[in-house]
């Protein structure tokens, strides 16, 4: 359709009234069902879940609430469905709620066509623009959504304070004939969920103080955490009943889709010389699902799709850091990079009583060593670690430091025999550049570790497993010691 100017050039061009929204986007929904294009790029692991509940929502022409954690992609889902809409629609040129030119509702659309008729002037609406979303919050008025008068147009305009021309428009009329959305609804008063009944019921707002009724054209999206019901506040019944399609969302099901979606959101394209290695990045993502079955994790929190994407980014920048005082490319993230990604960790779980009583760093530092030990295991169970682990054994011992450039740390590794041997089964060749083998060596040291194969002290001493029991007893005796002086003093 060309862009017309003028309501006469509409209506020569064969345009009729549009279609309501929720009409619009399920034939849009259809259309791309038919050729089989993708009804939400970008959004991983909910191919065979979430998207086809979301999709019969649209189809079903419902209000719809999107319930999930925290991290799990609500947000997007819900501004992704303006791909739903049409690329452009006509409205009437400088209305507040994007008036149909040909069924105008609020009152200076309707007096702009009749004084003008065909030459009411047209604007045109992108699906970006037909999108209002509102964060709930405690301190949300009525007014706010709905809106309420102004007096101060009321008096600029000359108008009596009954005429509808001194209407403020609240952001649900602004939506008309697009999506609102609204994040952490059971953050709104429950007197302000009420005033959203009649809209999911009965299509129309009143505005305070008016004797009328506006039939806004409107699809409602909420989104909301479970817990939520019974934490910060609650859905009232009578709204939730209104709502149309609940979809439960969730947090990605294999390890292949959380490292897919870290890849994909986390900042690491950031220099040509920045390589990060797989077994890093599925590191990064066993954090997480680690944290996830944690039972000093509060699980009603949730561990946020965030932590690992953070976690990626700070470990990236440690190694970038190293890289760039060292004068070495290419640049490689270690698991040293990880440990040093500690507060990108701590502040993105909540603690039960265990987990405190622990500490959140030193809970991270464990739930690192796990996803260690399970990566290791993928790529490196099968392997005959013997010699290796008889050099610890024999009395050697090795102490890594977390700023060594890769040349230095490459020097030290070669002293453990068959160490290095073993980075073949990680994918790094011997002909790699030493920060790929460094990283690699260093892996395979640190996931001996997690597998209690060889100990190692906090500051990274590793010996063999029996003299890390030797440490850990004069770690504790220490402990005590320094216990009983305290209480002394």
């Amino acid at each position: 359709m060309a862009e017309a100017r003028t309501l006469g050039e509409l209506r020569r061009s064969g345009a009729v009234r549009s279609r309501p929204v929720k009409e619009e986007m399920r034939a849009n929904l259809l259309r791309k069902l038919e050729v089989g294009e993708a009804l939400f790029p970008g959004i991983v692991g909910y191919d065979d879940s979430v998207i086809p509940r979301l999709a019969n929502a649209v189809l079903s022409r419902h209000h719809l609430i999107l319930l999930g954690l925290r991290g799990q992609a609500k947000s997007r889902l819900i501004r992704s469905l303006t791909s739903l809409l049409d690329p452009k629609l006509p409205m009437v040129a400088g209305c507040e709620i994007h008036d149909d030119p040909f069924v105008p509702i609020c009152r200076r659309c309707r007096d702009v066509v009749a004084d003008r008729q065909d030459e009411t002037p047209i604007a045109w609406l992108t699906p970006n623009e037909r999108y209002v979303e509102k964060l709930a919050t405690p301190d949300v008025t009525i007014a706010d959504i709905i809106g309420d008068v102004d007096p101060i147009r009321a008096a600029r305009g000359g108008h009596d304070l009954a005429s509808e021309l001194t209407m403020h428009y609240g952001l649900l009329p602004r939506a008309h004939r697009g999506i609102f959305a609204l994040n952490e609804l059971p953050d709104l008063a429950g007197r302000i969920q009420v005033g959203l009944f009649n809209i999911l019921q009965e299509g129309d707002v009143q505005i305070k103080g008016y004797p009328v009724r506006l039939p806004i054209d409107v699809c409602m999206v909420f989104t909301a955490n479970p817990e939520d019901y019974t934490a910060r506040g609650k859905i009232i019944t009578p709204l939730k009943d209104r709502i149309g399609s609940e979809v439960r969302t969730h947090y990605p099901e294999t390890l292949e889709q959380g490292v897919a979606i870290t890849q994909q959101e986390a900042w690491t394209s950031r220099r040509d010389d920045l390589r990060v290695p797989r077994f890093i990045r599925e590191v990064v993502e066993g954090v997480a699902f680690a944290a996830r079955r944690d039972k000093r994790i509060d699980r009603r929190s949730g561990v946020s799709q965030r932590l690992s994407i953070s976690a990626l980014e700070n470990a990236v920048s440690n190694a970038e850091r190293r890289g760039v005082l060292a004068k070495e490319s290419p640049i490689v993230p270690r698991v040293a990079d990880i440990y040093a990604a500690l507060p990108a960790l701590t502040g993105k779980f909540e603690l039960e009583y265990e987990g405190e009583l622990l500490g959140a760093e030193r809970v991270a530092q464990e739930l690192i060593r796990e996803a260690v030990g399970e990566v290791f295991s993928v790529y490196l169970g099968a392997v005959d670690f013997k010699e290796t682990t008889r050099f610890f054994e024999a009395g050697g011992s090795l102490r890594l430091r977390d700023e060594a450039s890769s040349a230095e740390l490459l020097k030290q590794l070669s002293q453990v025999p068959g160490l290095l041997d073993a980075t073949s089964k990680l994918g790094v060749k011997a002909e790699d550049p030493a920060p790929f083998l460094a990283s690699a060596g260093e892996f395979v040291l640190e996931g001996l570790w997690a597998q209690k194969r060889i100990g190692r002290s906090d500051d990274r001493g590793y010996v063999a497993i029996e003299r890390r029991g030797e440490i850990d007893a004069d770690l504790e005796r220490l402990e005590r010691m320094r216990r009983m002086k305290k209480q002394v003093n």
